[in-house]
């Protein structure tokens, strides 16, 4: 039997390995989550998972799916130099390939790679202080999160290597202009990281709305402190609320499993 008529008499689910079939399903629930917490940018923008079982391939949604509407089988999987392991899908390409497969491929530390462009993002990637030590939200990335400036869209191969070395070692930047990047030792991890960054964005536009001079930031050495506090929870890497965002994906679609 070819490859090609293997491919049209067996679903996904068979063609994979168990651990590749239930990572798909956790990529896909990270999807929906996110989508119901309101990240949307049309097809825009990217989840990635190392596969597991195979460190030099990745797993993404199809470029022209939304986030709530990405299914375990619907995920497709590539290598680092973008070619796709379905012969008939097209090349990753853009941001699959500059960002997502750039990182993964140069840090094995990392098995999960969000990129997003939520509005709250945005406006504090335009902030000359970027992200603001100004609630407990905040504090997770007090001192640890990086920048890059915008340099144009990530179409090219030669814009990959300015952003991952201005990641460096970090697992959060704000990229100027532009957007969100969060990774995550674990697809979790990557989850939670995004949630509270997210949330500190919101806050810190809130408070920022009554005006220079009206709100108050966090002392160093509180920030401090309340960093070590949560980075050295448990829970901190998603074990908490993963469970949560997996009987959310199930109560939305049950058919983000299929």
């Amino acid at each position: 039997m070819s490859v090609t008529q293997l491919r049209n008499d067996t679903s996904v689910r068979e063609r994979v390995s168990e651990a590749e079939w239930q990572a798909r399903v956790e990529l896909a629930a990270a999807h929906r989550g996110l989508a119901f917490y309101g990240v949307n940018d049309l097809t825009y923008n990217h989840l990635s998972l190392r596969v597991p079982g195979e460190p030099d391939k990745l797993l993404i949604k199809r470029s022209d799916y939304t986030f709530d509407e990405v299914t375990a089988s619907s995920l497709l999987k590539y290598d680092f130099d973008g070619n796709p392991a379905d012969e008939d899908e097209k090349p990753l390409r853009g941001g699959g390939l500059v960002i997502h497969a750039g990182i993964l491929k140069v840090r094995d530390d990392i098995d999960a790679v969000f990129h997003t462009h939520t509005p709250a993002a945005i406006g504090v990637s335009c902030h000359k202080d970027g992200l603001l030590p100004i609630n407990q939200h905040a504090m997770r990335f007090y001192q640890r999160i990086k920048y890059h400036d915008f340099g144009g869209f990530e179409f090219d191969m030669d814009m990959r290597d300015p952003l991952i070395g201005d990641l460096g070692d970090a697992y959060v930047a704000l990229l100027r202009n532009h957007g969100a990047l969060v990774c995550g030792r674990t697809l979790k991890e990557a989850f939670t990281l995004h949630h509270m960054l997210d949330v500190a964005c919101q806050g810190q536009i809130a408070a920022l709305s009554a005006g220079e001079g009206n709100y108050v930031t966090v002392p160093h050495d509180v920030c401090v402190f309340a960093r070590d506090q949560i980075e050295n929870l448990e829970h901190a890497a998603g074990t908490k609320d993963w469970g949560a965002v997996m009987r959310l994906a199930e109560r939305l679609d049950p058919g983000f499993k299929e």
